[in-house]
């Protein structure tokens, strides 16, 4: 079994990816167990180049930081010969009805006068970046489901048409984590892509940015520490956020204090010292780029050795070779 999972730099990583993702993989990671940045992906939007290469480098550097191996890790640019090549494949194998059909294209495409074919076409990639890896196993949300749906069918029909060379994946549902919402706005979850809300904590945040974020969070006028996530969202997120990182139940988190004040002080010490080490570590890879690309360079070579054999056995069916 081989699962794959991806982050995509579309912004700096925030708390939500961490205790939601990032923890989570490198906690429970199999030896097959394989991630990468989705830099390529980034690029369905319009973005701007030097930002696009500092977020990527960053995105690594935190998801080694966080314990993810070396040898499972890679960025999805440095396989673009490999994903290009396979990417065509399997487009010459998707119907242009498929590709369109799928929600996200749909809903971020909507309204706007011009849509890059980049983002009708990105759920082809995102199929060669599984199917690339040999991947089985592939944990995601609802609003990925489709896109794995699709690499299935391309993997079936590729194999139907010129021989058995793609494993056909499955979507699974990652275990339940914290579902982190926004310090200013609790209705909403927090995003790596909402950059200017006072409410995203990122996880390079210094200590004292965090502790002003958790001090002006939005709660309510009742100053009863009580879980209620319907009632009280803004309460219930912190209660949660403080569960998440002291591994108990929001419930029980209830009992570190008895006023908002109180509250807030414990959620962001709870956080500056889970994000700590985290922290640390990655800004000692930044400050070391040579290290830094040693290490990519690396990861890029175990998932080009990793693809090789798929690409070219569908080079050779395909008449390619």
């Amino acid at each position: 079994m081989t699962r794959l999972s991806g982050i995509t730099p579309s912004g700096h990583v925030q708390l939500g990816n961490y205790l939601g993702a990032v923890r989570r993989w490198a906690a429970e990671r199999e030896p097959a167990d394989l991630f990468f940045v989705s830099d390529l992906h980034a690029m369905t939007m319009p973005h701007r180049p030097q930002r696009l290469r500092s977020l990527t480098r960053e995105q690594f550097a935190v998801l080694l930081a966080a314990g993810i191996d070396p040898d499972s890790l890679f960025v999805q640019s440095d396989l673009v010969g490999e994903l290009g090549t396979l990417n065509w494949i399997l487009e010459c194998t998707c119907s242009y009805g498929e590709a369109a059909r799928m929600v996200q294209f749909k809903e971020r495409g909507a309204g706007q006068e011009s849509v890059r074919v980049g983002l009708l076409t990105y759920p082809v990639l995102m199929a060669a970046d599984i199917l690339l890896q040999g991947a089985t196993q592939v944990p995601v949300g609802s609003d990925q489901d489709q896109h794995v749906e699709l690499a299935r069918t391309l993997a079936r029909r590729f194999n139907a048409n010129y021989g058995d060379v793609f494993a056909v994946p499955e979507a699974v549902v990652p275990k339940t984590a914290a579902r982190i919402r926004d310090l200013a706005d609790p209705t909403r979850k927090m995003e790596k892509s909402n950059q200017q809300s006072p409410g995203v904590v990122f996880v390079l945040d210094e200590p004292d940015a965090i502790r002003r974020k958790f001090r002006r969070a939005v709660t309510d006028g009742l100053d009863e520490v009580r879980y209620d996530p319907d009632g009280r969202p803004g309460v219930a997120n912190l209660l949660e956020i403080l569960a998440a990182c002291n591994d108990t139940s929001p419930y029980a988190a209830t009992e570190s204090a008895s006023t908002y004040a109180e509250l807030k002080e414990a959620v962001a010490e709870a956080v500056i010292e889970e994000l700590r080490p985290v922290r640390e570590r990655a800004r000692e890879l930044l400050d070391a780029p040579m290290e830094l690309d040693r290490i990519r360079a690396h990861g890029a070579k175990r998932a080009s050795e990793r693809a090789q054999p798929r690409l070219q056995a569908a080079l050779r069916v395909t008449g390619l070779r």
